[in-house]
């Protein structure tokens, strides 16, 4: 039977961090790109306990302007950690205008998030630091993530965990409550990560953990997703010509 332990996975995962940095860069910063939502938020917040505010950097990365920035503001206020504000909107722009043909829909919707990793290892590289990755299982089991966008990073505490695994987490951090159970929106097209996916992350995570769901089409549209999305949780394939 499926049974989660908030607190013991909490501690272990901060462990995971201290030991990451131990052997990848001792005395380096935690690079966090913050969104406002409750990933980032609690990423951020699991670096701070691992590794002590003083070495997490946030990045906050509005395109022009960012209705919920508020919540990014809370959470490093909260936190108390150095922060910056880079606004990719002039880059976004930039790189739109120079591709000599019309961007496609997805495409449009797909360079904000690339942009922002290259900030994030942009700002990383300059401050002795190491990007985290924010996704979660729930996020990357039907590829709700952009690849080579918010899917990279150089360690991940939360992509082995659901969405309602993180929500327990992130009490026991002590965020505040309007962070950890903030309605997710996308961020590409403004609507809530659930009317896009077409399900709730609440059945997802059950049928993930457990194996049950009681629509049958939902489960036939979570397979479908998980099946089409698979790639980008893989290392790029290379050929390996044998020799010798």
């Amino acid at each position: 039977m499926y049974t989660f332990n908030a607190e013991k996975t909490k501690n272990e995962c901060v462990q995971w961090i201290r030991d990451f940095f131990e052997v990848n860069g001792p005395g380096c910063n935690a690079v966090v790109g913050i969104s406002g939502g409750k990933d980032s938020s609690i990423v951020a917040a699991l670096c701070v306990e691992a590794l002590g505010k003083d070495r997490v950097i946030g990045v906050l990365m509005p395109n022009g302007e960012q209705a919920d920035i508020d919540m990014a503001k809370l959470l490093v206020e909260h936190l108390g950690i150095r922060h910056y504000i880079v606004n990719i909107k002039d880059a976004v722009d930039g790189l739109t205008k120079s591709i000599p043909f019309e961007l496609s829909k997805q495409s449009r919707e797909n360079l904000p998030p690339r942009i922002r990793m290259a900030t994030l290892y942009a700002v990383s590289q300059s401050n002795n630091g190491r990007v985290a990755n924010t996704c979660n299982l729930s996020e990357d089991w039907v590829g709700y993530a952009t690849r080579y966008g918010d899917s990279v990073g150089d360690f991940s505490p939360c992509s082995n965990l659901t969405v309602q695994e993180m929500k327990q987490i992130g009490r026991l951090l002590g965020l505040p409550a309007v962070l950890v159970d903030k309605v997710p929106i996308d961020g590409l097209c403004g609507k809530t990560d659930e009317d896009n996916l077409g399900f709730t992350y609440a059945e997802l995570d059950r049928y993930i953990r457990e194996g049950v769901i009681e629509d049958q089409a939902k489960k036939e549209r979570i397979d479908r997703l998980h099946k089409i999305n698979a790639f980008k949780l893989q290392l790029m394939p290379s050929f390996d010509p044998k020799i010798g």
